[in-house]
């Protein structure tokens, strides 16, 4: 991707957005808009020049985004008028998650919904006054007040009616700072009364399955999401009630997304959203976190499944994530775009004489066209998204064949496909590596690693660790010590951290040190937390803030606890103190994991919805983990105990001897060593085991059968 599509074909000179990193911001590098990235400098002058802001949010794969900037901020009319009113900032929500979420939330509050582009206009001190998402160059388009216009009515209001101006933006701040925490906190003696228990589970799970969509798996109609968060405690609630219904949904979700044109069928991988309620039309975009959060579910259905399929979309995922979004030093690039050449989806898309020309054979033309359900009219603008419409045994069946056959044939037919596409002009990338969205993936790998044994994988995981070790954290011994940044692109690291950062990047450290337990990700698990306790944990309310006590004022310091697209940092965060507590025993993790629990307990229980996350921290605080070492290498306990669905296993494989010191000094690993061969240990509920030597005791001990 060259970082500036419009620099070519605008003819104009560069503004200040040239000298930034971000892909999005350097998409607006040649617009007329004299653009300012957030800082010191544009705000002074708002100041100094007594002009309003215009803040405009947004990120490089939105398609809205992309219209709004082609209508009016390459327009040199409207960017006349931009340039005599207002002090124009242009953000990328990516690398300032802390300035969308506050001004998401005014959005959220001005007209009950939000999205990108984010328009916001803003006094001199950062206060809203008028708010909305995307505004037409002119007034025509679905009755949206045209764009010049809003510039002309809002710069002579702030000229003219400055009184009024100052009401609507305090009358907002009153607002906001109502709504700075996402769920409202209990008083704190409330908060501590408050029981993280059973009925919260239960609860829960029966309101999210109420909301399912029976029909075609999922939660709710069209745009439909992964929502993988809600996914994952799905299969928790499963195992702690041993009720098959709650399997059988996700199971039942998770294969009509495989099946539906969300998934590409050829590269591997997920689009961000289906338009419509069958997961047959995405939003053609990419995004790491969606992939990275979906490989961690289908490892997961494999384990409890031994289903096939399970693995091979968990394969294809995490080998596109390999192929296409991974930096050569291993980070993760962030996302890729929706279009190619100027048009949605035009890289994925096919038509079935093209097919017949590829192909040639005509068994394998019918073959394949029946399987993903290509025809001469198509699906999608007179062409075809592939989309699994018949299974191979049927097709095997019509045409005589052994499903074995069919099966080859498609494969072939696949990949001489994927060979064609391969050459076609690739979607836009976003190539910022993000802290926590390659923390979200390092688990991913991880996991993936567990149930296949690739050691592609984990190679994976470690290399994003390396990359985040020397480009994204701090290398000084002093207090800064844990510290790290949000964002690496073109050789800059920038921006501190914020908790998402913090929280993923320690999740993807555990995730990694359960299946390969090397001291040092145990030791920076916990420095990293060390660090985040010490800058984002409000005492007072028993959780933690978006941003670090040294972070950049901003009008409001906000708290984030819903499990969205992306999960919380409170809720990943409560996971990972429980979690480093069995290792550690430290028992302020504890209290601060429980903490963090009760202010979130009740609103997850009646809207569970948006906190699937938080419900997995729940789950495991609740049904009280069970802790596994496996110590030594050569026999096969490692291999099976990887292979098992245990949400409630706090895990460690110690393979090198010369490890066991440097971890002796956690109290999980107190007294243990491999007798011959492998040993592993179980305990729970501060009782323990004596040592197992084989597999089938170690099953008798965990309550699994053994396969």
């Amino acid at each position: 991707m060259h970082d500036n599509p419009h620099a070519a074909n605008s003819g104009g000179k560069p503004n200040r957005l040239v000298q930034e990193t971000s892909p999005y911001l350097l998409q607006h590098a040649y617009n007329p808009v004299e653009w300012y990235a957030w800082g010191e400098e544009a705000l002074e002058r708002a100041k100094k020049e007594d002009k309003p802001i215009f803040l405009s949010v947004g990120y490089s794969a939105c398609h809205w985004c992309h219209v709004m900037a082609h209508e009016s901020f390459e327009d040199d009319e409207t960017a006349k008028i931009m340039n005599k009113h207002f002090i124009n900032i242009k953000v990328d929500r990516e690398e300032r998650p802390d300035i969308d979420d506050i001004y998401q939330r005014v959005c959220q509050l001005a007209t009950g919904t939000g999205g990108w582009p984010l328009s916001v206009f803003l006094t001199p001190n950062q206060k809203p006054f008028y708010v909305g998402t995307y505004f037409p160059k002119d007034g025509r388009q679905y009755g949206l007040p045209g764009f010049k216009t809003i510039l002309h009515q809002l710069a002579e209001a702030y000229k003219s009616k400055k009184n009024e101006v100052e009401m609507a933006s305090a009358e907002f701040m009153d607002a906001l700072s109502q709504t700075a925490r996402d769920v409202a906190a209990l008083p704190a003696g409330e908060a501590t009364k408050a029981d993280v228990e059973r009925s919260i589970l239960d609860e829960a799970a029966m309101g999210l399955l109420q909301m399912g969509d029976t029909i075609y798996g999922g939660f709710g109609q069209a745009p439909k999401f992964p929502n993988a968060s809600n996914l994952l405690f799905l299969l928790r609630y499963y195992d702690i009630s041993g009720i098959n219904r709650f399997r059988d949904f996700v199971v039942f979700t998770a294969d009509k997304m495989a099946q539906g044109g969300i998934h590409d069928q050829l590269g591997g991988g997920f689009a961000r959203y289906s338009t419509d309620q069958k997961w047959l039309i995405p939003h053609f975009e990419k995004m790491l976190y969606d992939n990275a959060l979906l490989a961690q579910l289908y490892a997961e259905l494999f384990q409890i499944t031994k289903d096939e399929e399970h693995i091979a979309v968990l394969r294809k995922t995490l080998d596109f994530v390999i192929r296409e979004m991974t930096h050569p030093e291993g980070g993760f690039y962030s996302a890729q775009d929706a279009d190619s050449e100027g048009e949605e989806g035009k890289f994925y898309l096919w038509t079935k004489e093209e097919i017949r020309e590829i192909l040639q054979d005509q068994l394998a033309i019918d073959a394949f066209c029946e399987r993903y359900g290509v025809t001469e009219g198509g699906n999608f603008e007179f062409k075809n998204i592939l989309n699994v419409r018949s299974s191979v045994a049927s097709i095997a069946q019509r045409y005589g064949k052994t499903p074995d056959e069919i099966a080859r044939i498609i494969q072939d037919s696949s990949a001489k496909l994927f060979a064609v596409r391969e050459k076609r002009v690739r979607p836009g990338r976003d190539e910022k590596i993000l802290t926590s969205w390659n923390g979200l993936m390092i688990s991913g790998f991880a996991k993936g690693y567990a149930v296949t044994g690739d050691t592609r994988y984990i190679d994976a995981a470690k290399n994003a660790v390396r990359f985040i070790e020397s480009r994204l954290a701090s290398s000084s011994d002093d207090d800064d010590d844990g510290r790290l940044m949000r964002t690496f692109k073109d050789g800059q690291s920038k921006l501190n951290a914020y908790l998402d950062d913090y929280a993923f990047y320690v999740s993807g450290l555990l995730d990694l040190f359960a299946v390969d337990s090397r001291p040092e990700y145990l030791e920076k698990a916990a420095k990293y937390t060390e660090f985040m306790v010490k800058h984002f944990w409000d005492d007072k309310e028993g959780n933690l803030f978006f941003t670090s006590d040294d972070h950049e004022q901003l009008i409001v310091r906000t708290k984030s606890f819903y499990d969205l697209a992306i999960p919380s940092g409170n809720s990943v965060a409560a996971s990972n103190l429980l979690r480093l507590y069995h290792y550690t025993q430290n028992n302020g993790y504890l209290d601060k994991a429980a903490r963090i629990m009760k202010s979130g307990a009740r609103p997850a229980a009646e809207n569970p919805f948006g906190f699937g996350q938080l419900l997995i921290a729940i789950y495991m605080y609740v049904k009280r983990p069970v802790e596994v070492t496996v110590v030594g290498k050569g026999g096969g306990m490692s291999g099976w105990l990887k292979s098992q669905f245990l949400p409630d296993g706090i895990t460690a494989f110690v393979s090198e001897e010369k490890d066991l010191p440097a971890l002796q000094k956690y109290p999980f690993f107190q007294g243990r060593s491999a007798e011959k061969g492998e040993t592993a240990f179980v305990c729970r509920n501060f009782t323990c085991s004596l040592p197992i030597t084989t597999e089938k005791e170690l099953a008798r001990q965990l309550g699994r059968q053994q396969r």
